[in-house]
């Protein structure tokens, strides 16, 4: 095979102007017309005797990039299919952990939660977002809610209280057992939830 004799100036010079035409205005407009155009340049390069070497060697260079460019791009594809399969696997188990997970402001205003913890709180997780916490528990329930966030913006890692609900339509109160600390992400408190236990409300409570 016959060896190809490379002008290394004028190689520059071609992709020079293909980099800088790829690059100026409009170009992701003239993509298609950008590829047929090109193997035009590459077809008239070829067919001349003094530009031939140089036309195979440029085709030769854009045919090993457009290989590099589709492994990159399968090797993309299947990093954000990992990336997505393992986000939903961290939706659902999120959302049906056994145990209540809340994301609170620093005004105890409910901005996220998982399902368990709305069952925990009696309703829909839609209903549950943008409601102040504080408007679920009782008066007993409000202050030790206050005296666990209080401990926690003080510095203690995490505090352990009992949460009374308010009464339903049953007459009885609900006590849960949570657990506080600051938000890592910032801007407020994550609120465990376990167990639920019942106890008959006091008359006048």
């Amino acid at each position: 095979m016959p060896t190809i004799a490379r002008n290394p100036d004028r190689l520059n010079s071609l992709r020079s102007r293909a980099v800088a035409h790829l690059k100026g205005p409009g170009a992701q407009d003239q993509v298609r017309v950008d590829a047929s155009t090109a193997l035009g340049v590459l077809y008239e390069l070829a067919s001349s005797p003094s530009t031939a070497p140089d036309a195979l060697a440029l085709l030769h260079e854009l045919q090993v990039y457009q290989v590099e460019v589709d492994l990159q791009d399968e090797e993309l594809r299947r990093s954000r299919l990992e990336l997505e399969t393992s986000l939903n696997r961290q939706i659902q188990l999120y959302d049906h952990a056994p145990v209540g997970h809340l994301t609170l402001d620093f005004s105890a205003v409910l901005r996220e939660l998982n399902q368990t913890g709305a069952t925990l709180l009696g309703f829909e997780c839609d209903f549950l977002r943008g409601r102040s916490l504080e408007s679920l528990l009782t008066a007993e329930g409000v202050s030790t809610l206050r005296g666990m966030l209080g401990r926690v913006t003080a510095g203690a890692p995490t505090v352990f209280a009992d949460l009374h609900l308010r009464a339903a339509a049953d007459g009885e109160t609900r006590c849960l057992h949570a657990s506080a600390c600051l938000d890592p992400a910032g801007g407020g408190y994550l609120i465990g939830l376990i167990g639920v236990s019942e106890t008959k409300a006091t008359p006048g409570a």
